[in-house]
């Protein structure tokens, strides 16, 4: 018999307390840098060498997290459901949890792409990019003499994996929403492609305004999966 699918949808709440900083911390993820400075395609073109030392600044704090029992969490429900995670982060903590599949929307920290051919993606560290490891710069060439970017969606981008994030999201058995303030398009979007009928859970410790058929459990995200496997399971 197949397992049900439980299709779960993460935001930066997931790994907030991984140490990875919310948007809506104070002092959040941008680091009072102007955001379109660092993360929109005018901004690359106007100034290249800052968005590529931010990027770098932020690998090096992503190294220095762990996945959390949130993260752990999602793995362990791979016994019992066929798991799909889709997430809005870009940092690779479900991935080192051992979560088997895993949808990123808005890119990936640790890899670049090429300049010229967006298909050719490069995972960090990498001898063949840079003697650095982690660390771009301006002059960072991929193996074909392309120069490389962030592989990271910027805002005013398109999210080319919004299509099969919808599909999965339309396909789940259970849809679980964890982290998120439910207000960055399109992935908020993503909870009007689940089916009617479907259960759907929501954790966030300051959750958005949502249906009342949606199950809120309105805490942290390591207690809010500790709860969610509780009700699953029983």
């Amino acid at each position: 018999m197949s397992k049900k699918k439980l299709v779960i949808s993460t935001g930066a709440g997931i790994s907030a307390e991984s140490g990875i900083k919310t948007f809506r911390d104070a002092d959040g993820l941008w680091e009072n840098y102007p955001v379109m400075d660092v993360a929109s395609h005018e901004g690359f073109l106007r100034d290249p060498a800052l968005i590529h030392n931010f990027y770098n600044m932020l690998r090096k704090k992503l190294l220095a997290a762990s996945p959390n029992a949130a993260h752990l969490g999602l793995v362990e429900l791979e016994k019992d459901y066929d798991v799909r995670v889709i997430t809005q982060n870009v940092d690779d903590l479900h991935e080192r949890a051992g979560s088997s599949s895993v949808l990123h929307l808005h890119g990936e920290l640790m890899k670049v792409r090429s300049l010229r051919h967006e298909e050719r993606e490069y995972t960090l560290p990498c001898d063949e990019l840079s003697d650095k490891g982690i660390e771009t710069s301006v002059d960072t060439l991929d193996p074909y003499g392309d120069h490389v970017r962030p592989h990271i969606v910027f805002f005013g981008e398109a999210v080319p994996n919004m299509e099969a994030a919808a599909q999965l999201a339309h396909d789940a058995d259970v849809f679980v929403v964890i982290g998120t303030s439910l207000v960055v398009y399109p992935a908020a979007a993503l909870i009007q492609y689940v089916k009617r009928n479907v259960p759907i859970y929501y954790i966030d410790p300051r959750p958005a305004a949502v249906p009342d058929w949606v199950h809120v459990i309105p805490k942290p995200a390591t207690q809010g999966v500790a709860e969610l496997i509780d009700i699953l399971r029983q």
